[in-house]
């Protein structure tokens, strides 16, 4: 009998997704629990099984909007023969097909005039991934021959002409314009800046990160360090961790910290709940979870919903002074940068310390200016003495 492959609940808020990519053709044998379809809402992407061994039927092809409940395909249980368990299945064969590459993908291939089929792919199910196409490069890589950009571009599922390339905006992406868009109309954006010397938690890190990695699995990284000294500033300064809701402001008695992560498909803030309640070795364990699941694609809706203040840190990408934007309708968010030697005047020296220019914007309807210096100053005052927020202090 044909067992129908249905969207399942998406999660808070999200009523619909797109049908991003089928991973398993019209009439392929496909294995119970088996990856068949890639969905991706306005706040993730996600990954359906197959909820049966059998035959596969595809009754919504990619691209097309769908609802929660609406049935994308169906599965003729009845034939079986050729599924196997998915820990048991042959590797697959490379998605090397230009029509299945992520723009960031498709532009380096554009750029470089390769030839998709000619780079090792080492992505799920045979993906073609940045990495791979980097690597590729590194290896000494050569464009192919006589392949016209245009061309390149064509394979690539895009319209194209001898100077430009035109692809749909994914709805992730949609997603993202809208509520840039949404905080730069609605919120009173301000920002402050103050820089850090970071002598004392680089000291810190050296020193305890060879234990921590031993004892938790992972290394000891800034981004735990600085959630918690956000933590502890947002208790002294409530205005920070609000929101507004109609003519009222809701102050929140935890702390649901977002942590911007960057991904292929785009910037997703997933959330670390109740992160008020954890350890710093809690903090950075959950936050290098939900880290890996965005880069894999993995996030769910759930996950990337509720958070109640956001860290971004631009510093990753070399940058050394930015604005962050609000992610609404959050009052605050944190901006890191890069650590670089500056000279600056300690006791009266000049000496030189590894210090990082840090922002804070914030919704100025909510949050006053002294507030906001407050605020970052307490930062600051943690990271450059560790032990305060051992003591509370």
């Amino acid at each position: 009998m044909a067992i129908d492959i249905k969207i399942p609940s998406l999660g808070e808020s999200v009523t619909e997704g797109t049908v991003s990519r089928w991973l398993k053709a019209d009439g392929d044998v496909v294995a119970v629990d088996e990856i068949v379809l890639e969905l991706e809402t306005d706040k993730a992407a996600m990954e359906i099984p197959a909820p049966v061994a059998g035959k596969l039927k595809i009754l919504v092809p990619a691209g097309q909007a769908v609802k929660v409940g609406a049935v994308v395909g169906s599965i003729d249980d009845t034939v079986k023969a050729a599924a196997q368990a998915p820990a048991a299945k042959a590797p697959a064969a490379p998605v090397a097909a230009a029509d299945s590459l992520s723009p960031a993908v498709r532009r380096i291939v554009e750029e470089k005039k390769l030839d998709p089929s000619q780079v090792a792919a080492t992505g799920k199910d045979g993906r073609l991934t940045k990495g791979d196409v980097l690597a590729h490069l590194e290896r000494g890589g050569v464009p192919q021959p006589g392949l016209p950009t245009s061309q390149v571009v064509a394979q690539a599922g895009g319209q194209a002409d001898a100077d430009s390339e035109r692809v749909p905006m994914t709805r992730l992406r949609l997603k993202i314009a809208e509520r840039l868009v949404q905080a730069q109309q609605t919120a009173a954006i301000l920002t402050t800046f103050n820089e850090i010397d970071m002598t004392a938690t680089k000291e810190l890190r050296a020193r305890y990160n060879p234990i921590f990695e031993k004892k938790y699995g992972t290394k000891l990284g800034f981004m735990s360090l600085f959630g918690r000294a956000c933590i502890s500033a947002l208790k002294d300064v409530r205005e920070v961790n609000a929101q507004i809701d109609g003519s009222d402001l809701v102050y929140y008695n935890r702390v649901h910290l977002g942590i911007a992560v960057g991904t292929e498909r785009g910037l997703v803030v997933p959330v670390v709940r109740n992160a008020d309640l954890l350890s710093i070795a809690e903090l950075e364990l959950a936050i290098a979870a939900l880290a890996a699941k965005a880069r894999q694609g993995k996030l769910v809706p759930d996950d990337l919903s509720g958070g109640t203040f956001t860290i971004s840190n631009g510093g990753v990408y070399g940058s050394l002074l930015s604005t962050p934007i609000l992610n609404p309708p959050q009052t605050g968010i944190l901006g890191m940068h890069k650590t670089e030697d500056r000279p600056v005047v300690v006791d009266g020296q000049i000496v030189v310390r590894p210090m990082m220019y840090v922002a804070l914007s914030y919704d100025h309807r909510v949050i006053d200016g002294e507030q906001a210096v407050t605020f970052l100053v307490k930062v600051k005052q943690n990271l450059e003495d560790p032990q305060r927020m051992l003591l509370g202090v």
